[in-house]
């Protein structure tokens, strides 16, 4: 009989559940995604979202079992709004209703700001607010994915920096930490480190 030898590296791991990998590639930041259909505004949380192009185009996974994916559907545009820690309860509360049933808005006491470019309200208890329109749906049928246009952003100046906060799968959360600065590093891309 022979031997078979030993990698340590893998001996210290062990299998994961294929149905929890979404833990390891924490999603972009959790978001409310505003809508309106001329008449009705709503409000949706989400987890699945990241960016595509730099300064042109984001992603969300909407699907139709969302209120939102019918207005989302209907309309082509959103407002992807980005709440800070201090919105997080409101945020997952959010998340546990639908709003074909509760008016998000009122329950919640979140207020409505009309954007620039897009009838959907912007978030004006959130610290970044973005108006997209939808670029190309071609995955949704297939992948719930949405690309979206940005189209006019907005951003409060005195929230701090890296506020966001982030869903980690499993009903946890974390809150961005420490800021470290390597801008002077990123040599390739000192482009995208200038303000």
């Amino acid at each position: 009989m022979t031997d078979r030898p030993t990698n340590r590296l893998t001996d210290r791991f062990t299998r994961y559940p294929l149905d929890k990998v979404h833990r390891l590639f924490e999603p972009g930041p959790v978001v409310l995604v505003s809508t309106s259909d001329g008449r009705h505004a709503n409000l949706m949380t989400n987890g699945f979202n990241m960016p595509v192009r730099h300064s042109s185009t984001i992603a969300l996974v909407v699907g139709p079992w969302d209120d939102t994916f019918t207005a989302l559907r209907d309309t082509g545009e959103c407002v992807v709004g980005i709440p800070g820690r201090e919105l997080l309860e409101k945020v997952v509360d959010i998340g546990n209703v639908s709003g074909a049933d509760v008016d998000k808005w009122e329950r919640y006491g979140l207020t409505p700001a009309p954007g620039e470019a897009v009838r959907a309200p912007l978030v004006a208890e959130c610290f970044a607010n973005v108006e997209c329109t939808v670029a190309d749906d071609r995955l949704v049928d297939d992948h719930d994915l949405w690309l979206l246009r940005i189209e006019q952003a907005w951003i409060d100046p005195a929230a701090p920096a890296g506020a966001e906060i982030h869903h980690r799968g499993d009903g946890t959360f974390s809150a961005n930490g420490e800021l470290i600065d390597l801008r002077a590093r990123m040599t390739k891309w000192e482009a995208l480190t200038r303000d």
